[in-house]
Formats: C-alpha cells, sequence, structure tokens
C-alpha cells in the first residue's frame, strides 16, 4: 500500500467512520424510521455496512472497475463495450488508473481497516466479541480478492504502526492469516451463537450468528481449494476442517449483501453506463465464452443471466471478449447482463459449496463428507434452485451436448475454433482432469455475477477454456490463451512506498511485476 494508507488509517481514527464509496451520505443513513436504534447501535450499523461495501463496492466507479471491467471480463463473463475502452483488462492493456482500483489509497483498505478497529472497539468495549468477529470474516472476504489480483500484498503492517510505507507480505503468508482469522472468528462466534447482532446492522444474515459461522467456513474451504496444487496438505488440513465446522448447504443460507432497496445495485448502473437507450445494456455486455457454453447445453438458466440479443433470430449472443473492432450500432444488439436495480451482491453461494466439496472429493481426496458425484449434482441443483429455473434432472442427466462454436453475425470480432467438447452428465470412470475440468465449468456457470471468483479459478485450474480475446495489446507480455495472471502493482507504489514495493517484486512475487507473472497458488 502507497504510504498515505497509514495516515489515511490514522486520520480515520480519529474520526467518523468513512465510507468505501461515493455514496457516502446514503450508506452512513439510517434507513430504518427514526427512533429504531440507539446513537451506538447506529455507529455500529454505519462501520459494519461500510466494511461490507469492501467486498464488492456499493460504489459503482469502484465496482465497475472491479467487477464489471476486470473481474467480469477475465472470467468469462462480461465484454465491454465501449469505444472508449481501448485500453482494458480485456484487451490485456489496461491503463495504471484501471489497474490499480483495488490498491488505490483513497478506496478500499483505508476505509476497510479504519471501521474494524472502530469496531474493534465497540467489541472490547461492550464485552460482546461477535461484531468483530463477522467484521473478520468480512475482512478476509474482501482482502482475499486484492490478494488473488496482485499476489504479495501489505497486510499484516497495515495500521499496526505511524509508519508511512507499508511492507508488503507474501501469498502464502496472507492465506495463512486468513485462515488463522477466520478459524478463530468462527470459534468466537461459536461460542456466542446465542447472540443477537441486530439487523440493522447486518444486510447479509439479519443478525444470524449460525449463518455467519457458516460463512467464515464456506470461505475457509474456498481458500483451502485455492492453494490445494501448491500446498496440499496444508489445503487437506483446512479443507477438512471447514467441513467439520458447519458450511453453506441451503440456498437461505448463502452470503448476498442485500443493501439495494434505497440505493441502486452498482453493476446495473454500470453495464447500463452510456446505454443511449439499448435494452441491452451500455458499457458491458454478456460475453460470447459463458453463453456459448450454455447455449450449447441448452441451459434453462439463460433467461436469468442474460438479457435477449437485439438480433433477430438470435435469442442469445455474446460479444467476443477483447475485441478488435467495435461500434455501439452493432454492439448493442449483443445479449446483455440481466442484473436488476434491487438485486443483492452475491458473495457465496451454497451451490459453489457443493462444487468446492467435489472438486475436494475427486481430484484431491480430501474428505468433504460425501461423494464427489453427489456434491457435484447438488451443485447444479442448489444453482437452478437459486435463479428459480426448472430441468436441473434432466441436464444433469445430459451425456452429449457440448459448448457451442461461437459464430459472430457482425462477423467484425469472428472465432473459427472450438472451446471443448466437455459434458454435463458425471461420469465417475473419467480421468481426475477430465472430472475437474467438468467440475470447474459448472462451477464456473453457476458463479456467474462474481467475476472475480471466475479469475481466480480459471488461473488456478485452468478451466473453463475460454475463447481467446480478438486483440491482445499486452505486446506480447500476456499469452493469449491463458490470459492475465495477476495485475501490476499500481505505479503511486513505486512513488510512494517504493522500498517494500521494490522488495515485494524482488523476494516475494517470483517474476517481474507484470500481467503475466502467475501468483502463488497459480497452476496455469
Amino acid at each position: 500500500m502507497n504510504k498515505h494508507i497509514n495516515r489515511l488509517f490514522i486520520a480515520a481514527m480519529a474520526a467518523a467512520a468513512t465510507a468505501c464509496t461515493g455514496d457516502f451520505e446514503k450508506i452512513n443513513s439510517n434507513p430504518y424510521e427514526p427512533g429504531d436504534l440507539t446513537a451506538d447501535d447506529y455507529a455500529l450499523g454505519s462501520q459494519l455496512n461500510n466494511v461490507a461495501s469492501c467486498v464488492m463496492s456499493s460504489d459503482v466507479n469502484t465496482l465497475q472497475f472491479t467487477d464489471a471491467l476486470l473481474g467480469g471480463p477475465l472470467g468469462g463473463y462480461y465484454s465491454d463495450s465501449n469505444t472508449g475502452f481501448a485500453e482494458s483488462f480485456a484487451r490485456y492493456n489496461p491503463k495504471n488508473d484501471w489497474s490499480r482500483v483495488f490498491l488505490k489509497s483513497d478506496r478500499i483498505i483505508p476505509t476497510l481497516y479504519a471501521n474494524l478497529s472502530q469496531i474493534q472497539n465497540v467489541s472490547a468495549t461492550t464485552g460482546n466479541p461477535v461484531p468483530y468477529a463477522v467484521a473478520t470474516v468480512i475482512k478476509v472476504a474482501a482482502m482475499s480478492r486484492i490478494t488473488d489480483c496482485y499476489g504479495p500484498i501489505p497486510y499484516s503492517a497495515i495500521g499496526t504502526s505511524s509508519d508511512l510505507a507499508v511492507p508488503y507480505d507474501s501469498q502464502e503468508q496472507v492465506y495463512d492469516s486468513f485462515f488463522e482469522e477466520l478459524t478463530e472468528a468462527a470459534a468466537t462466534l461459536k461460542e456466542h451463537i446465542g447472540s443477537v447482532l441486530s439487523p440493522t446492522c447486518d444486510y447479509v444474515y439479519s443478525g444470524d450468528v449460525s449463518k455467519w459461522i457458516k460463512l467464515a467456513n464456506s470461505l475457509k474451504l474456498r481458500l483451502a481449494m485455492r492453494i490445494s496444487f501448491v500446498a496440499p496438505e496444508k489445503a487437506r488440513k483446512y479443507a477438512e476442517e471447514a467441513i467439520a465446522g458447519g458450511v453453506i448447504e441451503t440456498n437461505a443460507d448463502n452470503a448476498t449483501w442485500k443493501y439495494f432497496t434505497s440505493i441502486t445495485n452498482p453493476l446495473y448502473t454500470a453495464v447500463n453506463y452510456n446505454n443511449s437507450g439499448s435494452t441491452t445494456g451500455g458499457d458491458t455486455h454478456a460475453a460470447a465464452d459463458i453463453i456459448c457454453y450454455m447455449n450449447g447445453y441448452n441451459d434453462p438458466r439463460r433467461a436469468a443471466y442474460f438479457i435477449p440479443s437485439a438480433f433477430e433470430g438470435i435469442e442469445y449472443i455474446g460479444l467476443r471478449r477483447g475485441w478488435e473492432t467495435f461500434d455501439a450500432t452493432w454492439g448493442f444488439n449483443f445479449s446483455g447482463v440481466n442484473v436488476k436495480a434491487d438485486d443483492p451482491l452475491i458473495w457465496m453461494t451454497a451451490s459453489e459449496v457443493a462444487f468446492l466439496r467435489a472438486e475436494g472429493a475427486a481430484v484431491h481426496h480430501f474428505n468433504m463428507g460425501g461423494s464427489a458425484e453427489q456434491f457435484y449434482n447438488d451443485g447444479i441443483r442448489l444453482s437452478f434452485e437459486q435463479w428459480g429455473v426448472s430441468g436441473a434432472e434432466a441436464y444433469m442427466a445430459d451425456s452429449g451436448s457440448v459448448p457451442q462454436a461461437y459464430v459472430d453475425p457482425t462477423q467484425q470480432n469472428p472465432y473459427t475454433g472450438s472451446i471443448s467438447n466437455i459434458t454435463v452428465k458425471w461420469d465417475e470412470a473419467a480421468s481426475a482432469e477430465t472430472k475437474l475440468e467438468r467440475i470447474i465449468v459448472q462451477k464456473w456457470i453457476a458463479l456467474y455475477f462474481n467475476g472475480n471468483e471466475a479469475w481466480a479459478e480459471l488461473r488456478r485450474t485452468g478451466y473453463p477454456r475460454l475463447i481467446p480475446v480478438a486483440y491482445n495489446g499486452s505486446g506480447g507480455i500476456v499469452d493469449s490463451k491463458t490470459g492475465p495472471q495477476r495485475m501490476p502493482y499500481p505505479q503511486e507504489e513505486y512513488t510512494n512506498n517504493s522500498v517494500n514495493v521494490t522488495a515485494a517484486v524482488n523476494n516475494l512475487l517470483k517474476g517481474p511485476d507484470n500481467m503475466a507473472t502467475k501468483v502463488w497458488w497459480a497452476r496455469y
């Protein structure tokens, strides 16, 4: 983090909670009737909501960069659709103004830690550790997105002193801290499971402590599987601990931030920027990759995921990512992203957890509490249920359908290659590698709207197989087949935190500070 981080942290410690978003007044205002909250309850609610907004931001500008333009396209879900985005994540040539957002000194981290400190003080003063334990779970959810974007990051030393420059931790050290923090938070919450957290403080679980325990363990499982190829025994330990502690198993326990009633879901705003009246979107449209897979499988979830295209006779067709040519006059005809103004932001679901367990059992032979086939099919059923779609049984029985070849109706960004021949139906006799691809493809489809998680899994496993971008602007740095492996550190780090960022690159990153260097846990 640059030298302003601790200065911002210290300033925030002396002041009221700052907002992680451009909706400062809204996120810090009471959406309930006067008299519903005491002053202390109101302050805690403000602080916890500020922390929650640092996972997927309620600020549209922040979320557009981190999710609509970074995670979504690199995860194979979205294609940006604005001629002004010639330098972009999808074209492998983002400007510093784009790639710095997760580590930008006035965005996520200062607000996260300032509010965490205040919540810690509340817990210490009241003798109730539940708010800080919940905030710790949220912190790991937020910071895991940041380390997975860059690799080594400042973590253990943030806010620990008045030093203006902050050293980096290796990504392995950061993950070790995550596991420790989630374990401690889950234990604390379990000890106080009868405690009540005011629903006005908690737009995820309405104060239900038992559900926060499940989320803590589910995040622990997600992160354990993330390191399964680079540290298998450590992954086994934490994955099996997570299962023993209890994870999300039903959609009623899904972690979604239901904040968007008085304000608009920022993803809805971001994808519709500059739409010029188009019904399919503006700055963002659905990607060719996800629609090719789902068209090939005749997936009933398409209507929940996508806005039909404006091309005559074509219901769902995606825009090729990293387009070489784009014009809104035909580009806005491609299918859009079907997100609504009051939709919650999705952090983690029962479907994802089921697929994590399927991989653990099938590929790594961890004790996941059941069989790989059981969890694989559960993952599909739970995703269909989540989106209110029928037909899961027929979908799971399909042993012949494969992803559709891409045909660009405009012929502006054509692709003539195939994607994958993976089918849906589980095959217990398949190789471990085929099982892995089958699990990850279905998990990827179920993860729609969580592009950063999809991008992480793509780098970790090599799946799903995506259509190469139409234009690779990296100057030969990034392989078009594998795509970017990380984002470079902000240029401001080299000005404001030069010693520490240089040490991180030289000693921790294990490669040059560019988009081709792999993060610690990456398999491909």
